[in-house]
């Protein structure tokens, strides 16, 4: 006799067996977070060379494009001897080899040119620090001097604030001096952990590159498999729409920071500036951070400037607020142009909130991460006012009073407002 399963008990238990699992889950996320936060950790590093990979892979995919599509594609067709099949696999190979070329003579030439003047202006700074020292003491007292009040300000302070400091060093700093040591090492290790990481994401991003269709396929039919076909249509577009804006925006930022380190370095190569290699490695580096990445690095360069001549920080801070404006106004719409479609308050609302979470990798993907967030909350509301047969249009509720039988009332002006009141009024008389 065949067993016949009751739907409504069926159904039943499934929810109270997700009910418990999920009360465990809760239970396990408010008690005992940090060994949640510590599995998390270390999953995620056991899998950042494969993280690292498919990034490798997704910011080389343009340039292997590029080379099959413009170089080898019409050298292949000459080739009647082999099948399409092998052509696309041989074309494959030799975009790939010729991308990770072009990346690591790239880097090579980079590293070889920047290297050497680096370590030319940090020995050149440890070497001058002393006269630095004493350049930027004189300057001090010659301010200190003419103008007492200031002096006056700054001796108080340093009376007010010197032992708490001394304390500060003596107690917390001294005694801690080994545990100091010991992080210092841990982050040593932790960078050559990183350095192993990106090498083994950059093999991987070999593969991933050589069947980035099959990938995309296999992905695109577990989710037709676990989604309807309206849904999982929707969820497609929307993933292309996160790769245009993340593709958009990461690259475009990447083109204008290395534009940027390259006009800071003429710029102060004319002007005559000190470390002119140095400062514009570090103007590139945080420009890549939208709206505080100039500030960020045009802080310490202006501190490193001030040691040598205070007139020259100076024109370097002129300098660097000029190169910011052709940066915002032209560079920027050029190369970038609207990849966001955010407006300036919703960007530093969103460098604001993921600097905070994540640090400074937070503040250099938090504008597209914003984003798509805020492409997906839009259209949810245009969804759920479609339902409700009102206008999708934000024009439309600007001047909103309020809906009645379908019909928009817009809110009266003022000076007709004060007009109506004005001949509502009884005279008392």
């Amino acid at each position: 006799m065949k067993y016949r399963w009751d739907k409504k008990y069926l159904y039943s238990g499934i929810t109270a067996f997700l009910v418990i699992v999920a009360s465990i889950l809760f239970y396990y996320l408010v008690f005992h977070s940090k060994n949640i936060k510590t599995g998390f950790s270390e999953f995620a590093e056991m899998v950042m060379p494969i993280i690292d990979g498919f990034v490798f892979a997704y910011l080389l995919t343009p340039v292997v494009n590029f080379i099959e599509r413009n170089l080898l594609k019409p050298i292949s067709k000459w080739n009647k001897h082999l099948t399409i099949s092998r052509t696309k696999k041989l074309t494959r190979a030799i975009s790939i080899t010729m991308t990770m070329i072009i990346v690591c003579l790239f880097f090579y030439g980079f590293f070889a040119m920047i290297i050497p003047q680096l370590i030319k202006s940090i020995q050149s700074i440890a070497q001058q620090f002393p006269v630095y020292a004493n350049n930027l003491e004189l300057w001090s007292k010659d301010i200190l001097n003419n103008n007492k009040d200031i002096e006056k300000f700054t001796n108080d302070m340093l009376d007010r604030y010197s032992t708490e400091i001394n304390e500060w060093l003596n107690k917390k700093i001294v005694p801690q001096i080994n545990v100091i040591i010991m992080q210092l090492s841990v982050g040593i290790l932790g960078f050559l952990r990183m350095v192993w990481n990106i090498v083994i994401g950059f093999v991987i991003s070999i593969y991933v590159l050589y069947s980035k269709e099959l990938f995309a396929g296999q992905s695109k039919k577990i989710v037709y498999a676990f989604l309807n076909v309206e849904n999982a249509n929707a969820f497609i577009k929307d993933i292309r729409f996160v790769h245009k804006t993340f593709g958009g925006f990461i690259i475009g930022k990447l083109i204008g920071s290395m534009i940027i380190g390259a006009l800071c370095f003429s710029g102060m190569s004319l002007m005559d500036l000190p470390y002119p290699v140095l400062i514009s490695v570090i103007i590139a580096i945080t420009d890549i951070i939208p709206f505080f990445g100039p500030y960020l690095g045009a802080v310490p360069s202006t501190i490193l400037i001030l040691m040598v001549n205070p007139m020259q920080a100076l024109y370097f801070v002129i300098f660097i607020l000029v190169l910011q404006q052709v940066e915002g106004n032209v560079l920027s719409p050029k190369i970038l142009g609207d990849s966001t479609g955010l407006s300036g308050f919703w960007v530093l609302c969103s460098i604001t909130l993921f600097g905070g979470l994540f640090g400074i990798l937070g503040m250099a993907i938090g504008v597209p991460v914003f984003a798509v967030i805020y492409a997906a909350f839009k259209r949810v509301i245009s969804i759920m006012l479609k339902k409700k047969g009102l206008d999708e249009q934000t024009k439309t509720y600007l001047l909103l009073d309020r809906i009645e039988n379908n019909q928009y009332i817009e809110i009266e002006p003022v000076q007709k407002l004060k007009k109506s009141k004005n001949n509502d009024t009884v005279d008392p008389n």
